[in-house]
């Protein structure tokens, strides 16, 4: 068998594919707008639905670098805690010849991450689910159950307690405004949980944007999104 050698310049950018990808959503994505503490927004959550008529459902989201002190960048207060298998894993990957976009992706390792934390939601069709509080309680939910597993019981040891409930629609409150592409708009939020703080609000060309960030890191964070361009 022949070996091919591939340079790194050949390897290709995922992240271009993932921006095309964008273009298929029916409504405007938003992101957060730019901000001190956070870089490299990057798709990160892309799912759709489809029936007999087509197009069902769909949803984008984002991920962010969260950078606590932008001032001293590799302060240990800015990078997570690593284990060994992830401190080797990434010693390793500097040992080797790599495309700048995977440089660039292994380094955002080092740092903590808005985990999907803004999510555009469209649905063809107005139903139950499609309405503001039931997509700002299933993001929620999401991103508890992939960020928090251990704070909320969900694996390891919590005491014999059983595990956290998810958030219901009944923690949805009213009103609060959202900043969109520079429009202040009717929203939701969810303030009762100890772990993350959500707000979303209906799109004015249809869809829903969602955000959910961490509680901790609230106070860094600005609330405020600009469409996504295509």
């Amino acid at each position: 068998m022949e070996h091919v050698e591939v340079s790194p310049e050949d390897i290709p950018d995922p992240r271009v594919e993932w921006r095309q990808k964008l273009r298929e959503m029916p409504v405007q994505v938003l992101t957060l707008v730019p901000q001190r503490h956070l870089e490299s927004a990057m798709p990160s959550g892309y799912e759709q639905g489809q029936d007999g008529r087509g197009l069902r459902e769909m949803h984008v989201s984002f991920t962010y670098t969260l950078i606590r002190d932008p001032d001293n960048r590799m302060a240990p207060g800015n990078l997570v805690e690593m284990d060994d298998d992830m401190r080797r894993s990434l010693e390793e990957a500097s040992a080797h010849p790599r495309p700048d976009w995977l440089v660039e992706m292994t380094e955002q390792m080092r740092f903590p991450q808005l985990w999907e934390a803004v999510r555009t939601t469209w649905h063809r069709d107005p139903s139950e689910e499609a309405s503001l509080a039931a997509v700002l309680v299933q993001h929620a939910n999401h991103v508890l159950r992939n960020t928090f597993r251990i704070e909320r019981g969900l694996e390891g040891v919590a005491g014999g307690l059983p595990p956290a409930p998810d958030i219901r629609e009944r923690a949805v409150q009213r009103p609060i405004s959202l900043m969109v592409d520079g429009l202040e708009l009717d929203g939701a939020f969810i303030d009762t949980d100890p772990h993350i703080y959500a707000i979303g609000t209906e799109l004015p060309t249809g869809g829903i944007v969602t955000v959910v960030v961490p509680r901790d890191e609230l106070p860094l964070i600005t609330l405020e999104l600009e469409t996504v361009p295509r």
